[in-house]
């Protein structure tokens, strides 16, 4: 017997969709798209969000809403942008008036959860591996291995985030690009997560996906080749160091990076080279499978 599920993943940057079938508790996806809307614009120096992004996350939804009317259930889960806003409530009821389901504003120690069970679900690794989810509000650590979860948190680190507060001029400067990394090991130095113990990385969400395909010289996005990708620790570097010395213009002109993650790639790649680095491991894995997999799993 087998039931089709929706999962909504609204985070900082973007709002992404997957329609799947449930077969024996194994997902067999159907449809999955992603669009860019922005919705932490201004909000780590606001903590609102603009009417603009409100305007972009609802116009998103009423795309989604034209092709999840098949579907049994829907789940929608909205992460690090929506956690502190001031207006958050018209964010809620103007998703509910859409799709007719009323977002879930999750912790960071569920997103996290969420994030490892949708990046482990088909691979083979040496455990503990660690699962890194690098989103544009927060970044989430998840070590643990086959019986789950052993340690996680929240980092209260993303693309857009650290663009937002550091970055004004173009290319990044030296002293922004410093200001970031402070930022970032400040965050890395404090966390709770036991870092060393780490035998294999995980790489999942936007950043991570984008980098692979940089690194990878795809001539366009390419989902299958980015999706278990192997990159070395040089190979981060190598594609961060140019990331964020790039100018935008050069960026934009890399078909593999989508338009709205052209001006805040940068950090978010420096997120991961400054934790690859820190790592007792010389590679990683790059998932296409991360939250939003573990939102759809959650429903069985």
């Amino acid at each position: 017997m087998s039931e089709r599920v929706a999962a909504i993943d609204c985070g900082t940057n973007s709002i992404r969709l997957l329609i799947a079938e449930l077969v024996d508790g194994q997902l067999v996806e159907v449809d999955r798209r992603m669009t860019i809307v922005r919705l932490g614009q201004g909000v780590d120096a606001t903590g609102a969000f603009a009417p603009e992004a409100l305007m972009r996350v609802f116009k998103a939804a009423d795309d989604f809403a034209a092709v999840i009317e098949s579907v049994d259930r829907i789940r929608f889960v909205a992460t690090s942008a929506a956690r502190d806003v001031s207006n958050r409530d018209e964010f809620l009821t103007g998703i509910e008036a859409r799709l007719g389901v009323r977002p879930e504003i999750i912790s960071g120690e569920e997103e996290a959860e969420l994030s490892f069970r949708g990046a482990t679900m088909s691979l083979d690794l040496p455990a503990p591996y660690l699962v890194a989810d690098i989103g544009g509000g927060s970044t989430e650590l998840v070590l643990g291995d086959q019986n789950g979860v052993r340690a996680a948190e929240s980092l209260d680190i993303g693309s857009v985030r650290l663009t937002e507060r550091h970055i004004a001029t173009d290319p990044t400067s030296p002293a922004e690009l410093a200001a970031i990394t402070k930022d970032i090991d400040a965050l890395l130095d404090g966390t709770t997560v036991p870092l060393a113990d780490t035998r294999a990385l995980i790489a999942v969400a936007g950043t991570a996906t984008t980098v692979a395909a940089v690194a990878l010289e795809l001539p366009e996005y390419d989902r299958n080749a980015v999706h278990h990708a192997h990159l070395t620790a040089a190979d981060v570097r190598r594609t961060t160091s140019w990331l964020t010395t790039s100018t935008r213009a050069e960026r934009s002109a890399v078909r593999s990076i989508h338009p709205g993650r052209v001006d805040v790639i940068g950090a978010g790649a420096l997120i991961l080279q400054r934790l690859t680095d820190r790592l007792p491991v010389d590679a990683l894995t790059v998932s296409e499978h991360d939250i939003l997999d573990g939102v759809a799993l959650s429903l069985t």
